[in-house]
Parts: C-alpha cells; structure tokens; sequence
C-alpha cells in the first residue's frame, strides 16, 4: 500500500473507533473494530491505543520503515444508537468484503452527516413518557405521572440548552435535578394531595439513564483502566450533580416549611406486579426511542425489560436489592446477544435501554431524604440507602456481562485476531469470515 492508502485506512479506523466510543461502547470493543478493520484493508498489526478522548493507531510495514502514526480526538456526541447501529453493519460489511475503502469511507460520511431520525421534539416526547412510565413503576397515579412526565420535559429542554451553551455535564444534572426538585416542592406546597417522592424518584431515574456505568465496568474487566477511570468519574460526577440537585431541592423544602416525605423500597409495589412490570416495558422502550434506536427493537426491548422486572420482583426480599438487580441484570445480558443478532443491532443497545427500569433511583432519592433529615438513625440508614445505590449501579453492569459471557463465548478465530479483547462483544462482529481459512486449505491440498 502506499502512504495515501495508509493514511486513508488510519484516517477511516480512528473514524469508526470515534462514533463507537462515544456511543457508549467499550474500549475492547472499539480496539477489537479498528483492528478487524485494519487488518482486512490490508494493514497487519497495526497498533491501536484507545482512552477516553483520544485514539491513535501506528502501522509499520518493516522495521527499516519510518512508522506511520495517527491521532484522532474523541468528540463529544448524542446517544445516536441509530447511527451505532448503521455503523455496526458498516464493519460487517468492509469486514465481509462487500465494501472497499472508497466505498466505506464514502458510507460514513453519510450516516456521520446524516442528522438524527428522529425529531427533536419526538425524543422529548419519549423522555416525558419514560418519566411517566417509571412513576407508574414506583407505584404512582395518573397525577404522580402527570407531574414526573412535565418535569421530565422540563429537565429535557433545559439541559439540551445547557449543553448548547458547553456548559459541564455536572452543571446539567445539578439543574435538572434542581428543577425536578422544584417542581415538585411547588406541587407539595399546593393543596392537591400528591406523592411528589415518585416523581422526583423517576426523574432521578431519567437523569441516571444516560450515565455510562456500563461501559466504565466493561472497561475495567477487559483491561482498559485508565479509560476505565475516565468514565468512572464522569459518571460519579453526573450522579454527584444529581445528589446536589436534589439535596438543594430537600434543603429548600425543609427550609420554607414544605414536608416531603421518603419513599420506602416497599412503596414500589402499591400498584401490583402488573403495573409495575408494564411501567419497566415501558419506560425501556421509552428510553430506547428517545435515544434513536431502531423501530424494530424497541418493543423487543420492553419484553426483556419486563421480564427482567418481573423477575426482579418474584425474588424474595431477603436476598437484597442489589442481588436481586444483578440476577434480573444477568437475564437481560443472557438473552440480548440472539435478539440483537436476530434483529441486527448492536446487544448494546439492548443492555442499555432494558436495565433502564433497574436504575437505583430509588436508593439514592430515600438515601437524600434520610441523610437531610439530621443526625441519628436517619442518617446510618441514609448511608446504607447511598450504598445500596452504589451496589446496585455495580450488579446491575456486572451482571448483564455474566450474563453476555454466557450467551456470546469467544470463538477461537476471534481470540487469535483480536488479542486484546477480554470480554463478551457489545459492538462489532464476534466471528471474522473464514473465507481466508477456506483459501488456505484449498492451497495446501494437492492438485
């Protein structure tokens, strides 16, 4: 190849690895993609380095030849699993032959400036829904989730003009969860009898969905830890803004007179069985909507997120809530590998959007409501409540990779072309073509 080419095929891997990881998927997995990539566009053992913002991929066809190295700094995006989606077929298909670089270059520069399939106003609408839909989930009415949906919206539009203005994520969750607290302290303070602790619980829970636990985990299972790092503290400083948020919002309530009162883990089942595991349906596929999934798997989707609900709620209580969170976890990530194969998406965007429902909302909102209420017993309990939450965030992540290493083992043709993956793929072709393989075994019989 010459340098042209080179620099092409580099230029086209740090592309791809770009949208991917800022997607949401994990180090392994953006790795494992760039160098199947590079590897069947004709540039063998190439070395890719992957953090949390930067990428860089080196190639050196002979150790008398000066190295080729370049760099590609990761972009902050929108969940677009639309976009992952399309992406993940692209490497199916440069990986399989149907695409030459030209071609595939060409392609994602398309789905790149594309735009979102959805409107604006659409993925609004599915925030709102999924907001409303938790709050049906936690055990609350047609107010409960009327005043979680329009507080839902709210926190929607003001972090969507927040980030236009490049204002720090921490910054974000601080006032979204600021204006769910407020919302709901005006509607305590009004004389319509209505349990504003759901609502603030399930706005808590829109605020948690987009947070990247999942990838900081899978990161730091398969060996990636410093991106690993930098994902664990970006999302320890969204929740952190979540807390401050909402402790302001109990602080202020406290302080004007206004009694909000914590919700107990036993709240959730007011409704029945019934309702909850139709509110986990639906808040999974709201969520899935609202990040531009593909149609096609979005009620998938809220079956899994059902079932995995359901089983949560059929464990006994004396096993514990992160127990129980892991268990419905490890079903979601045992059965998403063949849905998502069957309906060709990314298991990514299935684990994400059907452990939505499973989020420790819960946790951290009585955890809150007990820490402000002073010191004593409320505030041992607070603590464990906030540690809860913190078990809760991690069975949760490890078990929808139990599950995943279940479902998806390594073929050993993956293992031998992609060194470094350690774990289960969420994102890109598990097995590589065995065309190459075929071809060497007819050249080595005789003729």
């Amino acid at each position: 190849m010459d340098a042209r080419d080179v620099n092409l095929t580099l230029d086209f891997c740090l592309r791809v690895g770009e949208l991917l990881l800022s997607s949401g998927a994990g180090a392994a997995d953006v790795a494992a993609s760039m160098r199947s990539l590079s590897r069947h566009l004709g540039l063998r053992n190439a070395e890719i380095d992957v953090t949390y913002i930067n990428l860089s991929m080196q190639y050196q066809p002979d150790p008398e030849e000066m190295p080729v190295l370049v760099t590609r700094q990761v972009q902050i995006r929108a969940i677009d699993y639309d976009h992952l989606t399309q992406v993940d077929h692209l490497i199916r298909d440069v990986i399989r032959g149907a695409l030459d670089l030209k071609e595939a270059r060409a392609e994602l520069a398309r789905i790149v400036s594309g735009g979102h399939g959805r409107p604006r106003w659409a993925v609004t609408l599915g925030v709102a829904a999924m907001a409303a839909a938790v709050a049906v989930q936690l055990g609350g009415g047609v107010l409960v989730s009327l005043l979680a949906s329009v507080s839902a919206v709210g926190i929607d539009r003001l972090q969507l003009g927040l980030m236009r203005r490049r204002l720090p994520i921490f910054y974000q969750q601080v006032a979204g969860a600021g204006l769910a607290s407020l919302l709901a302290l005006g509607a305590a303070a009004s004389p319509v009898d209505i349990d504003v602790s759901s609502s603030i619980t399930a706005n808590i829970v829109v605020l948690l969905a987009g947070i990247g636990f999942m990838g900081a985990l899978q990161d730091a299972l398969t060996g990636f830890h410093i991106t690993a790092s930098a994902r664990l503290m970006e999302a320890l400083m969204s929740t952190a803004g979540i807390i401050a948020g909402v402790s302001g919002g109990l602080a202020l309530a406290s302080a004007v007179g206004v009694t909000i009162p914590p919700i107990t883990p036993g709240a959730t089942d007011v409704q029945g069985t019934s309702l909850s595991v139709a509110g986990a349906a639906i808040a999974a596929g709201a969520f899935a909507y609202a990040s531009y999934a593909p149609r096609r798997i979005i009620a998938p989707i809220a079956l899994i997120a059902a079932v995995a609900m359901g089983i949560f709620l059929a464990l006994p209580t004396d096993l514990g809530r992160a127990l129980g969170v892991g268990v419905a976890a490890f079903f979601v990530g045992l059965v998403s590998y063949s849905v998502s194969g069957r309906l060709r998406v990314p298991p990514l965007v299935v684990v994400v959007s059907a452990v939505v429902p499973l989020l420790p909302g819960l946790s951290i909102y009585r955890g809150l409501t007990l820490l402000s209420e002073g010191t004593g017993p409320d505030t041992s309990d607070g603590l464990l409540a906030m540690f809860t939450a913190a078990s809760i965030a991690v069975a949760l992540s490890s078990g929808v990779f139990l599950g995943e290493y279940v479902a998806q083992p390594l073929k050993r043709p993956a293992r031998k072309l992609e060194a470094r993956l350690a774990g289960p793929r969420l994102v890109g072709p598990v097995r590589t073509p065995r065309t190459r393989k075929r071809g060497r075994k007819a050249r080595s019989e005789p003729a």
